[in-house]
């Protein structure tokens, strides 16, 4: 998804600024989305993600960062900040020398037309999402979130983000992001940074050819996790969750099983004052008239780890020592506003923040079991930092930085398990290692810090996926084209083969969910080519086993014989889920009614407090009109007359549904309501049916 930033442009930015020069053409910022695997994010061609710079709405604080993105409200993203900082810069425009100079994009703003300036963002992918469609309509859960603009079948990732800015101090930064959809390595991605000294300093592409002194890259990330169990999302848990208040960062530099060097950083949410209980996971405990199920909706660990750091410009082996800087920032300290790239003394003291150094104990460690949003004097919680350098760079030289950013923790079914054990005190409380405990917050927060350890094994997975030059065994790939057809005694399956050339390729499964998308797909059927008969290029399955008036989702997957399973050999690798997967239901037709005196109105009468028994969440307020005519007209009138709503059925099929809304967008009330079915050749047939609330 491509969109103007439209928050943060000066008064000439208004026209669009399109040089070429060279090869390069500007354009002003630019957001796209990677969602191929389980974690999906949104990035921006300034080079960093800052706050609200998508869709620049408060209820979007938390945007980005969706793990497990098949379910509502996962972001843990509330933004990012990328700052390059030099010392001693003489400043060709401002005609002075400043101490310290410093570049920004974000955490809240950035000046894309004479400070940080992009250049260009591409997509790229081994291959386009396929087509998907329910009943001839477009419905793939990526036809608004994967935009491809070139395809490379020979590289390992699914897609490759590469994205390239300017900056006012001669600085030409290269961002590539590289993301996977294999289920071992669908979790992170990585973030390849190259920082070159081009001298280009501006838009009309200007060349200062002098050494940098003293250069930082410094990256901050302020994480919030996640947006479902707070006041964007479902609203159990305190505001400034929402924000990252009480969000706990920590840093570790060796790793936890082998002792080898380890430069991890990673943020958990913590426990917060006003949430009246352990709110370690953000258990659902309800709110106002809900009651919670208990299900832990702000269980994920997210964070990043360095891969890689060039010791300097000549010698590009791994600088262990880096990053220098780990210290948090105070996310609304005074050197999160107001970024100038002229402003002496708030440069000065950014790049203080920029090399702080390893401070002796972690901001998670200071908090300890305490409240984290009671910790410091800020309202905005803090982020995490994480600096580069000092280096000197030449004019022509150029430095590698390589980082993983991923996000891991308890599945959904553990989610739900875990924290409804622990809202209905169901013991025994039995901890990961197979013991036992009496204290059900123990037993939750324990579940809960698996998460760090999930979190390690995917950063595993990312360094060794760095060492082989970014290789990872892949599935076979999905069908290029799935069709889902709603007929009046099943809902037909059809797809295309290419999966087939794969020469490790088995067979297919199909997943199924009821009432909505963002759920856990229950039914799963393996289906070899033997089993199945194909029909022109389409190969063909019917589902018969569905109840009608319910809405039904899908998806497809190819999977392998497991031979190349890079972590448990012989279990199928299996292509994406995201890439078939449908967000348009498809439901049971039934056949045009023979005669108007068999039209019926089901549920009649319609009780709000029985709604769950009768289309369930699929359609609560959901009225069926069946055995009607194939075209129809159905116009609905209360008791005494007024007409609410007009719906056209054209479909040919013997049922329509209406959702007690009215055309202007309003529930109805109680009452008697009548139905007036009219055929194109006049003919008539009326229905009387009662709603109750």
């Amino acid at each position: 998804m491509i969109r103007k930033n439209k928050m943060w442009i000066s008064k000439i930015s208004m026209i669009s600024i399109i040089m070429l020069l060279v090869t390069d053409v500007y354009i002003s910022d630019e957001t796209k989305w990677i969602a191929v695997g389980n974690l999906h994010s949104w990035f921006s061609s300034a080079g960093a993600e800052i706050e609200l710079g998508r869709t620049g709405a408060i209820p979007d604080q938390q945007d980005g960062l969706r793990w497990p993105a098949q379910f509502k409200y996962q972001d843990a993203l509330a933004g990012k900040a990328l700052w390059i900082g030099v010392k001693n810069y003489n400043d060709p425009k401002a005609g002075k020398v400043y101490p310290y100079k410093v570049v920004h994009v974000g955490p809240r703003g950035f000046d894309e037309e004479t400070e940080v300036m992009p250049v260009s963002m591409k997509l790229v992918g081994k291959f386009k999402h396929p087509g998907v469609y329910v009943d001839g309509v477009g419905a793939g859960k990526l036809d608004y979130l994967d935009f491809v603009d070139s395809v490379d079948e020979n590289m390992s990732a699914d897609r490759v983000l590469i994205n390239k800015v300017h900056t006012s101090i001669g600085i030409t930064m290269t961002r590539k992001i590289y993301a996977f959809s294999q289920q071992n390595h669908d979790n992170y991605y990585i973030y390849d940074y190259v920082l070159e000294n081009t001298g280009i300093i501006n838009l009309e592409g200007d060349v200062i050819k002098k050494t940098l002194e003293d250069l930082v890259l410094f990256l901050q990330y302020r994480y919030a996790p996640v947006r479902e169990s707070g006041p964007n999302g479902y609203d159990w848990l305190p505001q400034n969750t929402s924000w990252g208040r009480s969000t706990m960062n920590h840093s570790i530099y060796t790793h936890p099983t082998t002792g080898d060097p380890f430069r991890m950083q990673y943020s958990w949410l913590g426990k917060h004052s006003q949430a009246g209980y352990d709110n370690i996971g953000g258990a659902d405990i309800g709110g106002g008239s809900s009651v919670g199920d208990g299900h832990l909706g702000s269980a994920q660990i997210v964070g990043f780890v360095t891969l890689h750091a060039d010791t300097s410009p000549s010698d590009n082996t791994d600088d262990i020592t880096q990053p220098t800087a780990t210290e948090v920032v105070d996310s609304d300290g005074a050197i999160t506003f107001g970024n100038d790239q002229y402003n002496t003394a708030q440069m000065a003291n950014e790049y203080k923040a920029m090399t702080a150094g390893r401070p002796a104990q972690s901001h998670a460690e200071l908090v300890g079991d305490t409240f984290a949003d009671q910790f410091g004097t800020t309202a905005g919680g803090y982020s995490q930092g994480q600096g580069f350098g000092p280096y000197t760079l030449a004019h022509g030289e150029s430095l590698r930085f390589v980082i993983a950013e991923g996000v891991g923790g308890l599945n959904r079914e553990m989610q739900y398990k875990i924290g409804g054990q622990w809202i209905t005190e169901t013991t025994p409380y039995v901890l990961p290692d197979g013991s036992e405990t009496t204290n059900r917050n123990e037993f939750k927060n324990t579940w809960v810090f698996t998460g760090i350890d999930s979190l390690v094994q995917t950063f595993d997975r990312a360094i060794v996926t760095f060492k082989d030059s970014f290789y990872v065994p892949a599935p076979p790939p999905p069908p290029a084209e799935f069709l889902v057809n709603s007929l009046g005694n099943r809902v037909e399956l059809q797809w295309t083969s290419e999966s087939e050339d794969d020469s490790k390729f088995v067979g297919y499964k199909i997943y199924r969910s009821i009432h909505t998308p963002d759920t856990t797909f229950e039914m799963r059927i393996d289906l070899k080519p033997s089993d199945l008969t194909m029909e022109g290029k389409y190969y063909v399955y019917n589902d018969t086993s569905l109840s009608r008036g319910f809405d039904y989702y899908y998806y497809i997957t190819a999977y392998d014989d497991g031979s190349t399973n890079d972590i448990k050999l012989n279990v199928p690798l299996e292509s994406s889920k995201f890439y078939t997967m449908t967000v348009e239901p498809a439901r049971l037709k039934r056949l045009p009614g023979n005669s108007l005196a068999d039209i019926r109105v089901v549920p009649n009468p319609y009780n709000i407090r029985s709604r769950e028994l009768q289309y369930g969440s699929s359609g609560a307020d959901r009225i069926m009109f069946l055995d009607i005519p194939g075209i129809c007209t159905i116009k609905i009138y209360t008791e005494r007359g007024d007409l609410i709503e007009t719906i056209e059925h054209d479909d040919n099929s013997g049922d329509a549904a209406w959702n007690s809304v009215t055309q202007y967008r309003q529930v109805v009330v109680s009452g008697v309501y009548i139905a007036v079915i009219t055929t194109p050749e006049g003919e008539r047939a009326i229905r009387k049916f009662v709603i109750i609330r």
